[in-house]
C-alpha cells in the first residue's frame, strides 16, 4: 500500500539545512536566507511516472531537484506533448506560479525515481522581499529560459532535423557531466522526438544513423553519447 503523500516528507531541520547549503540554487547565498528557509521546507521522495503537477492547476510551491529528473511539458488536444525541459538536480521549477501565485504554466511530471525539497509561496514571497539577492537569482533563472525558449523556436524553424538533435542531445550531456553522473541520458525517443519537434520515427531514424557510426548508443529508455565532438560537428558546420 502506498504512503501517505504527509508520511513521505522528512522532517530533520539539520538535514534540510545541509540539503539546501549543497543545492547550486542556495549554496552561495547570504546564510541567513538558508537558515530560515530550512524550517519551512520539506523534502518529497518521488516515483518515476509521478505527476507533479498539470498545466492550469492552481499552485503555490517552488520545487529543488535534489535527485531524479523532472519532465517539463505542454500537452496538446492531438496527445502530442511539447517538451520544454528536463530538469536534473542542482536545479529549480515551479518559479513562476510562485512569484505571480498565477496556475501552472505547464505539467511537470517525474521521470525517474528522484527527491524533491519543497518550498511554499507564503514562506518565499517574505523572503525576496527580505532579501534581494534571492530575488536577483530568480531574475537570472527566468532569463535563462526565456533564452532557452527562443532558441527553441529559433532551431525549430531555422535547423534540420540532425542539427536540433544534436544540440539537444549535447545539452542533455552536458548536464550529466555537470552533476556528476556521466553516462546513458535517461530519456525515451517519444521525448527526444517532442524536445525537437520532429516525428519519433524521424527522430528514430536519425539515431540508429548516428548509432551505426557508433556517435551515439541507443539503449531501452536512454541515449549514451559516444562521441560529443562528431555531434558539436553537426551544429558547428550548419
Amino acid at each position: 500500500m502506498a504512503l501517505p503523500i504527509a508520511a513521505q516528507f522528512r522532517l530533520e531541520p539539520l538535514d534540510k539545512r545541509t540539503l539546501l547549503r549543497a543545492h547550486p540554487f542556495f549554496r552561495d547565498l547570504d546564510a541567513r536566507i538558508v537558515d530560515q528557509l530550512a524550517p519551512r521546507a520539506v523534502t518529497r521522495k518521488i516515483k518515476k511516472g509521478t505527476v507533479l503537477f498539470r498545466k492550469g492547476d492552481v499552485g503555490s510551491a517552488l520545487f529543488a531537484v535534489l535527485a531524479g529528473v523532472v519532465r517539463i511539458s505542454a500537452p496538446s488536444k492531438g496527445g502530442q506533448d511539447a517538451v520544454f525541459n528536463l530538469i536534473v538536480p542542482g536545479e529549480v521549477f515551479g518559479e513562476i506560479t510562485v512569484l505571480d501565485g498565477g496556475v501552472r504554466t505547464a505539467d511537470a511530471v517525474a521521470v525517474e525515481d528522484g527527491e524533491l525539497m519543497v518550498i511554499e509561496r507564503r514562506d518565499f514571497i517574505p523572503m525576496l522581499r527580505q532579501f534581494p539577492e534571492l530575488g536577483i537569482r530568480f531574475i537570472e533563472i527566468l532569463c535563462g529560459r526565456v533564452r532557452r525558449t527562443s532558441e527553441q523556436v529559433e532551431d525549430i524553424v531555422f535547423l534540420d532535423l540532425a542539427n536540433r538533435l544534436a544540440k539537444v542531445l549535447l545539452l542533455l550531456h552536458s548536464r550529466r557531466h555537470a552533476e556528476s553522473q556521466p553516462g546513458v541520458i535517461r530519456i525515451t525517443q517519444r521525448e527526444i522526438s517532442q524536445m525537437v519537434g520532429a516525428s519519433r520515427e524521424s527522430t528514430n531514424k536519425q539515431l540508429r544513423k548516428w548509432q551505426r557510426m557508433k556517435l551515439v548508443r541507443v539503449e531501452r529508455g536512454g541515449v549514451l553519447v559516444l562521441v560529443p565532438g562528431a555531434l558539436a560537428r553537426f551544429i558547428s558546420d550548419s
